[in-house]
């Protein structure tokens, strides 16, 4: 605990905590697998239903995902006083670049037990042809 922090008497303080909920990529832990016919994405979002979840693509090809944790007050929060909060509220978004193989018209995404799984099917990428060209004169 910082000095400040002491004099304030604000003993709750924690500077790793106090990161992890200003930080979206912390907050929103995600992995990224690609298996031999599609690219998974799975979110850990605990205490959050689908209607809290918002998943999209662009043109660009990113896939966002994005949401918000509301902070849980209860009408007898008004009396109470907090010793310790841990667990992050407010907006949290990641965003991952697909690969060209991703297929973005055919995602699927489901959300069991605060658990978000984005499935992109991919698609066999065209390699490019090389074409030999002549080269004309003496």
């Amino acid at each position: 605990m910082s000095l400040i922090h002491q004099l304030l008497g604000d003993e709750s303080y924690d500077p790793f905590l106090s990161m992890i909920n200003k930080c979206p990529v912390l907050s929103t832990p995600t992995d990224w697998k690609e298996t031999s016919d599609a690219h998974v994405f799975i979110s850990d979002l605990p205490g959050m239903n689908k209607e809290e979840v918002k998943v999209e693509v662009d043109d660009g090809r990113v896939l966002h995902i994005s949401g918000e944790r509301k902070k849980h007050v209860d009408e007898d929060d008004k009396n109470n006083k907090w010793h310790h909060i841990e667990r992050f509220h407010g907006k949290f978004q990641r965003r991952f670049r697909l690969p060209e193989n991703a297929k973005v018209d055919q995602i699927r995404a489901s959300m069991e037990n605060g658990v978000l799984v984005v499935t992109i099917p991919k698609q066999e990428v065209k390699k490019p042809q090389t074409k030999v060209i002549q080269i004309e004169g003496n």
